[in-house]
Parts: structure tokens; C-alpha cells; sequence
């Protein structure tokens, strides 16, 4: 279960934070994981082009960084998967587009997606959500919602 207790804005100052809070995007008072999401949006178009190696080796980087970084703050507001901690959003969205054609059809298709199994949170996520905690457990649910994401998305990519 999220918490969402006020974030001061001074934590943005620091590096770790403001990566782990989505360059201030989980700051938002309302759906904060949403503009997480469209926070990831500008980095999935930096990446878009790159091989799917280098694109795949990125993210596993970006997976590992997130724990780190989610703990950290985590530790910070002395709350467990604070709903302003959005870098796990950033991560899960990257994982729904890997290997999608870029454009914009695919990006608000692989939006929706995303965001969708991220709030539904389907067995076995909810699971995830509920019984593993700290930065591993924050990154993990949403790992997950970003390769169901993904499933549907190359399922369509054959199928439309």
C-alpha cells in the first residue's frame, strides 16, 4: 500500500532523491505515479534508437540503480513505497517498450498498458507488493507491470 505523506521540496536538491522522485514528478499531489510515467517518456525517446542490447543493458542498470536509489529515500521519509518515489515507474514503463517501434500509436498504447497493470497490480504483483519490501520490493511490482506491459504489447505488435 502506498503512503503519500508530504514530500519536502528541499529533498529534490539532492541527486538521489530527485532521481528517485522522478525529477520532481512525484511530487504531484494527485496520480503521482501517472506523471512518473510521463516522466519516463523523454528518456524512453533518448533510448528508442539504440540497439536492443545497449537499450536492455541500460535498463538492467537502471533496475539495479532504482533499488538503490528507492531505499535511500525510502529510508529518508522513514516510509515504506512512498507514492511520490516514481524512478520504479520510469524503469517499468522502459521495460514495456523494449523492442516496440517508436511512435506515437505504440508510446500511448505502451502508456496505457503500463499504467494499467501498475494500478490493478494482478496476481502475481499484488503479491510482490504486499510481501517484499524496501527499494528491491518498490522496483519489483513494477518490473513486473512493465513485462506484462511488454507481453501485451509484442502480443499486439503480432497480432495487429
Amino acid at each position: 500500500m502506498k503512503n503519500n505523506i508530504p514530500i519536502p521540496v528541499a529533498l529534490l536538491k539532492n541527486p538521489i532523491h530527485f532521481l528517485s522522485l522522478g525529477f520532481g514528478s512525484g511530487l504531484m499531489p494527485k496520480a503521482p505515479g501517472t506523471f512518473g510515467t510521463l516522466a519516463a517518456l523523454p528518456v524512453y525517446l533518448l533510448m528508442a534508437n539504440l540497439s536492443l542490447l545497449i537499450y536492455s543493458l541500460i535498463v538492467v542498470a537502471m533496475f539495479g540503480l532504482g533499488v538503490y536509489l528507492c531505499q535511500k529515500t525510502t529510508d529518508e521519509l522513514k516510509v515504506h513505497d512512498h507514492s511520490g518515489i516514481v524512478f520504479d515507474e520510469i524503469v517499468g514503463f522502459l521495460i514495456t517498450m523494449i523492442a516496440v517501434p517508436l511512435s506515437w500509436q505504440w508510446i500511448i498504447a505502451g502508456f496505457m498498458l503500463f499504467r494499467l497493470f501498475d494500478i490493478v497490480k494482478p496476481w502475481p504483483i499484488s503479491w510482490l507488493d504486499r510481501k517484499v519490501h524496501g527499494g528491491l520490493g518498490i522496483m519489483l511490482d513494477d518490473v513486473l507491470a512493465g513485462v506484462f506491459a511488454l507481453i501485451v504489447m509484442h502480443l499486439a505488435l503480432v497480432f495487429i
